[in-house]
Parts: structure tokens; C-alpha cells; sequence
């Protein structure tokens, strides 16, 4: 029996949408705190501003893209040299501001120019490449909360218990994806979460003591920002890459909805709702936001493309971002269950570029696109890197702008008529 589809404005009764707002909420949740934390923030004032940057995203999409706009690991690294040197965070958000600014430029060009030019620049096989990449480097990650690999410069030493519970959440995970019938089809991953959580508390893993110090009712902490052109000028160049992971992340959310999203409703309003995002985040005192792999996963999986699921996942931020104790025990989730959980989203992540090579009929016996694939995925998955001022490129980034020159070079060569394709 073929699994129910929701549709991008399909609404579903409330108690139907709850579980579903919640599953997104919990794929996004580790991963959008992270950055505040590594950055020295308040986490609470990340998730509040993610679910208001969702709410007007939607809104300037016209409910035609079903993305949550989470934390951006992309600024981390210039972000961090800012605060370290040019006077701490608040200066970092008049750069956060900037790339807000930089999006609301790049919809008004992407709206008179249209969106024929993404197919020269970052044509199929390159697109494809870069997609699957975005999963491929997340990997690793995974694997590591996992219990199943160690950081990098660090011994691999197993922990049976971290083990025992990620395989646990990802078999759950596995199992809820293709046995699962009726309502429970479309929440396997919140099912896994919290069967893991559940077994991670009965073997002692999870941290009461802070959901029990945490108060229930807590303001985020706002910060004002500082005008900083040095600031501005380390963390621009981070605004190309969240530019190439955007329009990568849009044209799979396509695929995974068969919808052309590019073109309806359009580029040009994907980048300028994300764009005011990012703006008030920035004087918010929030990091910057991007739309997140994690739930393009949940939908891949679930195939509930519902805005109205997006929205409601992002009401439920805002709320958290204010309940403490309600935050603190979602943020008391264990590393091993989303690493668990993580391996299953990243994986069909990376297999959805694979699938854009062969929707897009990829013809892989001409050399130009045998050599734009092979080349970009190299250089994604090698490890290579390269420093453009303070900012450092490797994997999806380095692999997409690597691409994007190799495109217009072969664009160029084929137009004199120099190509042997």
C-alpha cells in the first residue's frame, strides 16, 4: 500500500499536527543550538529567532516552500575571529546584518534576471554533486555522536552504552520508516527520538538535574549591535557559501515535493524571506539563519511537505524558547540518539543528489559532465580546504564554488566552440 502523501498547503487537524510539528522540531533542535553555544550565547534567543525567521519566511513564500530556517554552521569560523578580536559578538552582527542585506540584493537580481543563469554556473552534475555531498560531510558527524568514530586528533574508544543506544534509535528509525502504516508512516523519526531518549534515560543518560533547575517561564538575553566594517568584511565572503547551500537545499526540497520551486513561488522569494530572516535576527542578537538539511530529511522520508507542519514546528520554537523547562529537556536529548537518528537523516540527504543525476538525465559519457562531477565530489569529500581571508572553504562550500568556476570555464569554451564534450 503506497504511503499517504501531504501536500505543501494540505492542513491536517491539529492533534494530527502536533506529533508531525513536533518530529521537525526535534530533527533541527541539536543542531540550531549548537551554533549559540559555540559562539557564547544564549541558545534560547537562536530558537526564538529560527521560529520567527521561519513564520516570515513562509509568509514572504507565500506558504509555497515548506523549509525551517535553523542555526548556519557556515559562520562559525569568521564569526569566531570577529568575537576574538574585534570586540565580542555584538560586533559580529552587523556582518549577520549584511548577509541578510546580501539575500534581499541577490532576490532583486534573481527576480529581473530569472533563474536561467543557476543552470550555467551549477549545472545538474554539479548540483547533483553538491547535494549529496551536503549529507556525505554530515556523516561523519553523525557517526561520531553515534559512538561509532571519534573527532578528529582524538582516539576511537567505543562506549557500549552510547552504541547500544544509537543503533537502537536507528533501527527504530529504520523500522518506523518502512513497516509503519497509517498515522505512525509519517512520524518515524519522532517515534525513534523518543523511544531513544526513553532508553537513554532508563540507562542513566539523560541530565534531569537540568530540566529540574531550569525555571518555566525565561526571556531570551537580546543584544544590540554594533557597526563593525571589519566585521562585515571578515564574515562576507560566508555569504557566498550559505548562497550555494540555499539554492542547493531549494531545488531539493523540489525533487524530494516534484515541485518546481525555483520557479514558483520562486528563487527570488525563497532568498528575500530568508534575507529579512536574517535581518532581524542580527539585531536580534541571534546567529544567522539558513535552511536546514535535517528537515528536508524528515520530509524526504515522511513525505509530509505541509507549510502548515513547517509552521506549526516553528510556533512550537518560539513557545520553548520561552518555557525553560521545556527547552532545557529537549535540550537534554542525548548526543547518541540523534546521532542515531542523524545517520538515517544525512544518508537520504546525500542519496537525493544522486537521485537529481537521474531525474536530470545526467549524461555521464560526455567528458564535460563526467569531469564536473568527478572533480566537485573530490574535492567535497577529500578534505581539501582553501582560505579566502579569514574564511575557510572545504566540503559543500569549496566543492560548489570548485564547480561553479569549472562551469562557466566550460561555459565559456562552449560558446567559442572549443568544447569536447
Amino acid at each position: 500500500m503506497a504511503r499517504r502523501i501531504i501536500g505543501i498547503h494540505e492542513k491536517l487537524p491539529v492533534l494530527e499536527s502536533l506529533p508531525l510539528s513536533f518530529q521537525h522540531l526535534t530533527a533541527m533542535f541539536g543542531a540550531t543550538i549548537l551554533v549559540p553555544i559555540l559562539l557564547g550565547i544564549d541558545p534560547a534567543i537562536a530558537l526564538l529567532m529560527n521560529g520567527i525567521g521561519t513564520i516570515i519566511y513562509t509568509l514572504f513564500t507565500k506558504a509555497g516552500i515548506p523549509a525551517y530556517l535553523g542555526s548556519s554552521f557556515a559562520f562559525i569560523s569568521p564569526a569566531l575571529l570577529v568575537i576574538g578580536t574585534y570586540g565580542g559578538f555584538t560586533h559580529a552582527q552587523s556582518g549577520f546584518i549584511f548577509f541578510g542585506l546580501f539575500f534581499v540584493a541577490i532576490s532583486f537580481v534573481v527576480k529581473y534576471w530569472g533563474v536561467k543563469w543557476i543552470d550555467i554556473v551549477m549545472p545538474p552534475a554539479v548540483m547533483g554533486a553538491v547535494v549529496a555531498i551536503i549529507g556525505l560531510e554530515l556523516a561523519p558527524v553523525a557517526a561520531q555522536q553515534a559512538g561509532l568514530a571519534a573527532s578528529a586528533g582524538q582516539e576511537f574508544v567505543m562506549n557500549t552504552n552510547t552504541v547500544i543506544v544509537s543503533m537502537f534509535t536507528l533501527l527504530v528509525g529504520i523500522a518506523g520508516s518502512v513497516l509503519f502504516r497509517g498515522f505512525l508512516a509519517v512520524i518515524p523519526i519522532l517515534f525513534a527520538v523518543i523511544a531513544g531518549y526513553l532508553l537513554a534515560l532508563g540507562m542513566g543518560m539523560v541530565d534531569t538535574a537540568a530540566i529540574a533547575n531550569a525555571a518555566w517561564f525565561a526571556l531570551p538575553k537580546f543584544q544590540t549591535p554594533v557597526f563593525d566594517l571589519n566585521a562585515i568584511l571578515i564574515i562576507a565572503p560566508a555569504c557566498i557559501v550559505v548562497l550555494a547551500e540555499h539554492i542547493s537545499h531549494l531545488i531539493v526540497t523540489g525533487k524530494i515535493t516534484e515541485s518546481d520551486l525555483m520557479e514558483n513561488p520562486g528563487l527570488h522569494r525563497s532568498l528575500l524571506g530568508d534575507g529579512v530572516s536574517n535581518i532581524l535576527s542580527g539585531f536580534a542578537g541571534s546567529p544567522p539563519n539558513t535552511t536546514y538539511g535535517e528537515n528536508i530529511g524528515v520530509m524526504a522520508i515522511t513525505r509530509v511537505y505541509s507549510v502548515w507542519i513547517i509552521r506549526g514546528a516553528a510556533l512550537l520554537a518560539i513557545a520553548f524558547s520561552l518555557i525553560g523547562k521545556v527547552s532545557a529537556a529537549i535540550s537534554t536529548i542525548p548526543g547518541p540518539v540523534m546521532g542515531g537518528i542523524t545517520m538515517l537523516l544525512y544518508g537520504v540527504i546525500a542519496v537525493q543528489g544522486f537521485r537529481m543525476f537521474v531525474e536530470q538525465k545526467v549524461d555521464f559519457s560526455k567528458n564535460s559532465n563526467m569531469v564536473l562531477g568527478a572533480i566537485t565530489f573530490v574535492v567535497g569529500v577529500s578534505g581539501a580546504s582553501i582560505s579566502i581571508g579569514s574564511v575557510q572553504l572545504k566540503g559543500m562550500a569549496f566543492a560548489a564554488v570548485v564547480g561553479v568556476v569549472l562551469s562557466l570555464i566550460f561555459w565559456v569554451l562552449r560558446k567559442a566552440n572549443l568544447m569536447n564534450e
